[in-house]
């Protein structure tokens, strides 16, 4: 049975296995300044930027990084799932639902008008579990970066 609660401080080192995890599936290769104020944002109870952990065991096993953030459709703000992991050892194991019902849950208490992500097309694992939340949209996303 896996408890769903906000990181903590001492979750730093289990976050960052999982967050290299996560970097290395989608290709990327964040400078460590990147990782750094990301866990510094996670932790900061200012910050738009919240992080959700999947502990299983004494262990956190998952993450589900999101932004609650204004918007111009609704007059509630609404949850964007930023990034969402689950360690390859504790997959198929119910982690990364939890992590949406506990998400989908905070929708309803807090007044979220929506909760949102996105994922590659061929992530076919993960879109078996979204699936099960709710149906794939039609929208193409665009990104203009600077670097």
């Amino acid at each position: 049975m896996a408890t769903i609660r906000s990181a903590l401080p001492s979750d730093e080192a289990d976050w960052r296995t999982l967050w290299r995890g996560y970097c290395d599936f989608y290709g990327q290769d964040l400078p460590e300044a990147v990782t750094q104020r990301t866990w510094q944002r996670i932790l900061d109870p200012d910050s738009a930027l919240m992080c959700l952990v999947a502990e299983q065991d004494g262990r956190v096993q998952g993450f589900a990084n999101c932004v609650v953030h204004e918007n111009t459709w609704e007059v509630q703000p609404v949850c964007y799932l930023e990034d969402l992991f689950v360690s390859p050892q504790a997959r198929g194991q119910g982690l990364g639902g939890a992590l949406l019902d506990w998400l989908r849950n905070a929708m309803r208490a807090e007044g979220w008008a929506r909760l949102y992500w996105m994922t590659r097309r061929d992530n076919a694992r993960a879109r078996s579990l979204y699936d099960r939340f709710a149906q794939a949209d039609d929208y193409v996303r665009y990104v203009i970066q600077q670097r």
